[in-house]
């Protein structure tokens, strides 16, 4: 895999320990030469999503980077957000925002630290992606949901298709009171590079 903190290396990623690493080192870099020079489309495309099908609070964001995803929801009046992360330095980069509630460390392949049902939302853009989490994690996704509640998650497309997320969603379905998927673009038209053209799905479900 590549060292260096860029999308090919974020995309080769092999497990947490790989994650902490790439992750403190992009971290102080992440918005500039990666969301910026790519046009990064996600944080916008969920929040937007998510303020359109809910807007209820509190949410949690998952996988919560240097915060993008909470400024986008701050700027469309969603203000009680709690952010959560493997990587301690981007963290440290989403606090500098100011935008969240609050903010700790979670690996979502494992049970993360609050009670069952405690976010009226989820959000998450950039984590359910190649070489970081996948379709196992969306059974932690639904604990983690109230009645009722609305999770907006962006997810690759080829990842979307080579892990399997329509099984386990139906594996799930109990959990499940309605589901939907809608495309879109990951990166803007001035984005650069063999992944340019990326497409993803916002995975949309409300809890039963």
């Amino acid at each position: 895999m590549n060292d260096d903190p860029d999308l090919e290396a974020a995309y080769g990623l092999e497990g947490p320990e790989g994650s902490k690493k790439l992750y403190a080192q992009w971290a102080q870099s992440y918005d500039s030469s990666f969301a910026a020079d790519m046009q990064y489309r996600a944080p916008n495309a969920v929040a937007q999503c998510y303020t359109r099908i809910s807007g209820a609070s509190p949410v949690l964001d998952l996988g919560a980077g240097t915060g993008l995803l909470g400024a986008e929801l701050m700027r469309l009046g969603v203000s009680a957000v709690d952010g959560t992360d493997i990587s301690p330095e981007m963290l440290a980069q989403a606090k500098k925002k100011g935008v969240y509630q609050r903010l700790f460390e979670g690996d979502l392949t494992q049970q993360l630290d609050f009670e069952t049902g405690a976010y009226a939302g989820i959000v998450s853009s950039g984590t359910f992606t190649h070489g970081h989490v996948g379709p196992e994690a969306l059974g932690e996704v639904l604990r983690c949901m109230a009645r009722g509640a609305w999770a907006v998650l962006s997810v690759n497309a080829a990842h979307w298709e080579a892990l399997g997320f329509e099984t386990v969603l139906e594996r799930e379905a109990m959990q499940i009171a309605e589901w939907h998927k809608d495309d879109f673009a990951l990166y803007g038209k001035g984005a650069q590079g063999p992944h340019a053209k990326d497409k993803g799905w916002l995975l949309q479900m409300r809890k039963a």
